[in-house]
């Protein structure tokens, strides 16, 4: 997925603005972020799931691995 397919995917969700923060795009809902693009590399992107989604995405894909906030 390039960067301008994840961008129009996530542009197609209703009430989604893109906005910047910390000089990279992210994608909202009323104010608040769901998605983010370009960090921490250019060639990443960021959807925020809830634990019981990260679980059944990992299980599908047991390579990727959910990072952490502390």
């Amino acid at each position: 997925m390039t960067p301008e397919d994840f961008r129009r995917l996530a542009l197609s969700f209703p009430e989604t603005t893109e906005q910047e923060h910390m000089h990279h795009p992210d994608f909202r809902v009323r104010g608040k972020i769901f998605a983010t693009l370009g960090y921490p590399h250019d060639n990443w992107a960021m959807v925020k799931l809830p634990p019981e989604q990260q679980a059944n995405f990992v299980g599908a894909a047991p390579q990727a691995k959910p990072r952490r906030r502390n």
